[in-house]
């Protein structure tokens, strides 16, 4: 295992721990701080693996972080409709 796949595993486990301990803003500081974080290691990972691994850690970090995703659709969508 490469070292773009284990920031990638630490990330995870990061963002798992994150959740467990209580927020008063609902996790949100915590999500913007995983992506920011996560981008470049996404980045990375598709360096030096290729476009399938990438995508894989995508969809994980997607799954992870699916309120920020799912708020992003909703905008997206309601920018279109005008």
């Amino acid at each position: 295992m490469n070292t773009s796949l284990i920031l990638a595993c630490l990330w995870v486990v990061l963002a798992n721990v994150l959740a467990l301990i209580p927020s008063k803003d609902n996790h949100w500081t915590r999500a913007y701080v995983l992506i920011a974080i996560g981008i470049p290691i996404l980045g990375y990972v598709t360096y030096e693996n290729g476009p399938w691994w990438g995508l894989a850690m995508l969809v994980a970090g997607m799954s992870i972080l699916r309120w920020p995703v799912i708020y992003l659709v909703r905008w997206l969508r309601g920018l279109r409709r005008g």
